[in-house]
């Protein structure tokens, strides 16, 4: 493979060279994936990280205007591919599960926040932050609507993306966006209320 600057990956992928340039960047981009995410595909591996490459492929020419020059072409394209390929596996993760599912345990109960099996925190603390919990809960289920309930609990507590959250509620990125900080906001004016703030929450769990 051709040993390239930074300004010759730009014109070359820009120019009539562009081929060329392209079928180099795809090795680069294909070993790359191979180191950071084999461990983590158990099947159809090559078909599976040909997706992923022309996934970061795409993602990269779309936004060539935005590299600025702050480390190498090839660093900058590879986390690139690499950020595209683990949303993509989130979402896989995700896209056979029922969005109740998502926020339950398998024993159907709600998501327990793993701060409460903490082994190293005291008696004390643990019933600090069993109360802290158990309140805060008590004003998701009486202040949000249904919508803003499921919002909250499976991208804040579960940590699911908000891309397969928002897909599973048929709605967008955006709109969920402004679902959850309409959210937030009751909850912060219900703590309020009750002499609180988000600041004594995040205390009780220091």
């Amino acid at each position: 493979m051709t040993e390239r600057t930074n300004e010759q990956w730009l014109t070359e992928l820009r120019g009539p060279e562009q081929p060329h340039a392209l079928a180099d960047l795809r090795g680069l981009l294909l070993r790359g994936l191979r180191v950071a995410l084999g461990n983590r595909i158990q099947r159809d591996l090559d078909h599976v990280m040909e997706d992923f490459v022309q996934d970061g492929l795409i993602k990269i020419m779309d936004n060539l205007d935005s590299f600025r020059g702050e480390s190498r072409f090839t660093t900058w394209a590879q986390k690139i591919a690499v950020n595209a390929a683990f949303t993509e596996l989130r979402r896989r993760r995700w896209q056979d599960i029922s969005l109740q599912e998502m926020i339950e345990d398998q024993a159907g109960n709600e998501f327990t926040p793993a701060i409460l099996t903490d082994p190293e925190a005291t008696p004390e603390e643990h019933s600090t932050r069993q109360a802290m919990l158990t309140f805060v809960q008590k004003m998701i289920d009486e202040e949000l609507t249904e919508r803003q309930r499921q919002a909250i609990q499976a991208v804040i507590f579960n940590n699911i993306p908000m891309e397969e959250v928002a897909r599973r509620m048929n709605t967008n990125r955006n709109a969920l966006y402004k679902l959850i900080f309409d959210a937030r906001q009751n909850l912060q004016r219900k703590m309020a209320e009750n002499g609180l703030s988000p600041q004594d929450v995040l205390t009780a769990f220091d």
